[in-house]
């Protein structure tokens, strides 16, 4: 037994981990920051760091203005990629550190590489909504307006380049949409409305990344918006009234007028898109000519082409006949509790209407105008 005993433990030393520990820490790595030390760099580049016989342990990116490039390392330790690609007409210094051997137990080794791009022939910016740090309504899209032109063919890669978090989590989908300013769009819906409370992060790695003849975009995106309480409305057309809903639960009802016979409201679920406390009514904006030019206050707004909520005090039939051009009228005291219940980002269904036009996503917020299915075809990567 003795001798089995020591033949054993022979046998452990001979195939045991210290030797390779050993050999480990005699080794080197090689590495090899991409693109290297240079300039006029082609734009749309990825920044890599290779570690050739060896694991990474550090890499800091920064640009020439001091913002830090993100990254991974992937699962071997041998690569690190940044998450986005390098941007337009910018420096960037990488600093890469590494150890040697499979298990990185081996000598250190660091790499410093500092490279600057090209410039690009034209830059696209974007404006999105809802703005940093503000609180929205339960219906609230996020919606991204383009300056320049998208083309299709490099919608795919604008759309991986963009994400959305909350807490809770919450399923949604992008869809692209063009603006009733002709302007391309890009909004991500949920598939059901927000529940209140959501804090939610959109995030958009866009340097480097090319729009088409648009332009390259040449800066990274990051803001952040907060769910508030869940006020909705509901417009009933025959019975001249809005409903006023606060967690599902009528608060309130209000007379009105909404569309005649002629122009009626158009129906379905629209998007409280902005609000006005003073505006002048002018017909030929919604291609009436010069037909009335009237001062109105406590517009709600629900589409780019017209549907307001909004006092109409020259209206003396307010509550009893549809006579309006599609908006919902109202006398000044009620519009103003309409337009105090009612954030940016709720949503106004108008029920019952004999209107057939249906309204575009892109007209205004109208995210929800589309069933989940119909919304989730208009992203690039289906």
């Amino acid at each position: 037994m003795a001798t089995a005993l020591l033949g054993s433990l022979a046998l452990s030393a001979c195939s045991g981990g210290s030797g390779g520990d050993s050999g480990d820490a005699k080794a080197e790595a090689k590495l090899t920051v991409t693109p290297g030390s240079g300039t006029d760099v082609a734009l749309g580049t990825p920044i890599t760091v290779k570690a050739d016989g060896g694991r990474i342990t550090k890499v800091e990116a920064k640009d020439d203005k001091g913002n830090e490039v993100t990254g991974k390392v992937a699962e071997d330790g041998a690569t690190w990629t940044s998450d986005g690609k390098a941007g337009p007409k910018t420096t960037y210094t990488v600093r890469a550190t590494a150890k040697g051997g499979k298990n990185g137990k081996g000598k250190e080794t660091s790499s410093t590489a500092t490279f600057t791009t090209q410039q690009a022939p034209s830059v696209n910016k974007l404006t999105n909504a809802p703005a940093n740090g503000q609180t929205v309504g339960t219906g609230m899209p996020v919606s991204i307006l383009f300056d320049h032109p998208v083309d299709k063919s490099k919608r795919a890669d604008i759309e991986k380049s963009l994400t959305v978090t909350s807490t809770p989590k919450v399923e949604g989908a992008w869809g692209w949409v063009k603006d009733w300013s002709g302007q391309d769009r890009i909004d991500w819906r949920p598939k059901d409305t927000w529940p209140s409370g959501t804090k939610v992060k959109v995030k958009g790695l866009l340097s480097g990344v090319n729009s088409g003849e648009g332009g390259w975009f040449a800066k990274n995106y990051d803001f952040g918006f907060t769910i508030g309480a869940d006020h909705k409305a509901v417009i009933d057309v025959p019975s001249h009234t809005l409903t006023m809903l606060e967690d599902g639960k009528p608060v309130g009802t209000i007379k009105g007028s909404a569309g005649s016979p002629v122009d009626p409201t158009r129906g379905g679920i629209h998007t409280v898109r902005s609000k006005n406390a003073d505006e002048t009514m002018d017909s030929s904006t919604i291609g009436h000519g010069n037909e009335w030019m009237l001062d109105s206050k406590w517009v709600t707004h629900l589409t780019a082409s017209g549907t307001f909520l909004h006092s109409a005090p020259w209206n003396q039939s307010i509550g009893v006949e549809n006579n309006s051009h599609g908006c919902f009228g109202m006398t000044t005291s009620d519009a103003k509790k309409v337009y105090d219940f009612l954030p940016i980002g709720s949503t106004v269904e108008v029920k019952n209407t004999t209107s057939t036009k249906v309204t575009d996503p892109g007209n205004g917020l109208s995210v929800w105008m589309e069933t989940w299915d119909q919304w989730q075809k208009r992203s690039a990567l289906k």
